[in-house]
């Protein structure tokens, strides 16, 4: 099949790609400060609900990717991903001018539909034009952008609040994807010509989604990728009630949150120069087994008698490294899935992020409510979490051999 070129620098297009990446990011992190307004503000008598404008917008995310790739594989990359964007700006001004607290869940749902098309078609984008471990580095760099995003995104929010109210977090969301649209409109080339498109037909769907659950090394990837997803959202879930309840520190969670997704941008720059070396599989397995230990140690000191500024040291550390996991594991784990798929790549990028979304929402949301006001249920459920991923990349490196002697 006839391979596109890139009509954009390198450096453009991980920029490009990483803008996109960012939207469900930006989406998540720059609401957190406004939680405790919207809780007090729309549902007075319960405001802790205000923790479901995140995890709705997470389930709009699975839902969206499912269809998002193989409406790429039809009708073209940039099509769909423009269609996301209008339907993300749509609803961000839904959000923006609701009254109610039901009505900003469904619109935050709705939004995480529109965000969908630019997160998983850009996958698609990128396999489109590269292959193997190269693939897997222009996903990495790309993460290191992506990485900033988060970091800025709450001390932005607190200022939005400060200056004109926590509804104004969603006209900043409507620029952010006015500029990364228009930035793909007029610079991207489309990468899926019309003689390579597929017809989106539910029973071709059903065939490629077979196809791609068939293969082992694809589902362990899905697996792996779930897990994964999982120690990151059980920790986004429960880090701002441990700054704020466990440790004191709410007023200034923002800045730390900042500060430590900076540093876990290192997550990715280690992974895009050292992939090529020692290949995608043993960088995610010893990405786990650090986990591993750094949730160990911190079930030793949940039970520990420390002082609470040794604990909260500790806490920072490894809160940073479950940030940095993401950069040395999330994009490799895709390059691993999505090597077999090239033929259906859509599809398959959004079977692999879907199931993997859904799953990992899944799975931290209880984690999340286990929270008893101290980090030792979060670090029993990573330690838990990581044993079962370090199993499953044992049994992929086994069915690797197999393969490999098979051929």
């Amino acid at each position: 099949m006839f391979k596109p070129i890139n009509q954009l620098s390198k450096i453009e297009f991980v920029a490009l790609v990483a803008m996109m990446f960012a939207t469900i990011a930006f989406s998540l992190d720059a609401m957190l400060p406004a939680l405790p307004d919207i809780g007090r503000e729309l549902s007075p008598q319960s405001p802790n609900k205000a923790q479901l404008i995140i995890t709705s917008f997470i389930i709009g995310i699975g839902i969206g990717t499912f269809f998002t790739g193989p409406l790429s594989d039809t009708f073209g990359r940039k099509s769909v991903i423009l269609l996301g964007a209008i339907i993300y700006i749509f609803t961000s001004a839904l959000a923006y001018f609701s009254s109610s607290f039901e009505l900003i869940l469904l619109a935050r749902i709705l939004q995480g539909l529109g965000a969908a098309a630019p997160r998983i078609v850009s996958l698609a984008i990128i396999r489109d034009l590269y292959t193997g471990r190269e693939m897997s580095r222009i996903i990495s760099l790309g993460m290191v952008i992506f990485t900033i995003v988060p970091a800025v995104a709450p001390l932005i929010g607190v200022g939005i609040i400060a200056i004109s109210g926590w509804r104004s977090i969603f006209l900043v969301f409507i620029l952010f994807s006015i500029i990364t649209t228009v930035w793909l409109w007029i610079r991207q080339p489309e990468t899926l010509e019309k003689p390579n498109r597929r017809p989106f037909r539910f029973s071709l769907l059903r065939k490629a989604l077979v196809e791609l659950f068939k293969h082992p090394i694809v589902r362990i990837a899905i697996l792996v990728q779930t897990i994964c997803l999982a120690i990151l959202f059980s920790m986004l879930a429960t880090v701002q009630p441990i700054y704020e309840i466990t440790f004191k520190k709410g007023d200034s969670f923002p800045y730390w949150f900042g500060v430590i997704a900076i540093l876990s941008a290192t997550g990715s720059l280690v992974n895009a120069a050292l992939v090529t070396k020692m290949g995608m599989r043993r960088i995610v397995t010893w990405s786990l087994i650090l986990q591993f230990i750094f949730s160990g140690i911190m079930i030793f000191v949940s039970n520990a008698m420390l002082s609470l500024e040794v604990q909260f040291a500790l806490f920072v550390s490894w809160q940073t490294y479950v940030f940095t996991m993401a950069g040395t594991t999330m994009g490799n784990l895709n390059s691993i899935a999505m090597e077999p798929m090239g033929h259906i790549s859509g599809t398959a990028a959004s079977a692999i992020t879907g199931f993997a979304t859904i799953g990992a929402a899944l799975v931290a949301s209880p984690i999340g409510l286990l929270f008893d006001q101290s980090t030792l249920p979060l670090s029993i459920s990573l330690f838990l979490l990581s044993i079962f991923g370090i199993i499953l990349m044992t049994i992929m490196s086994k069915i690797d051999i197999q393969i490999t002697r098979a051929e």
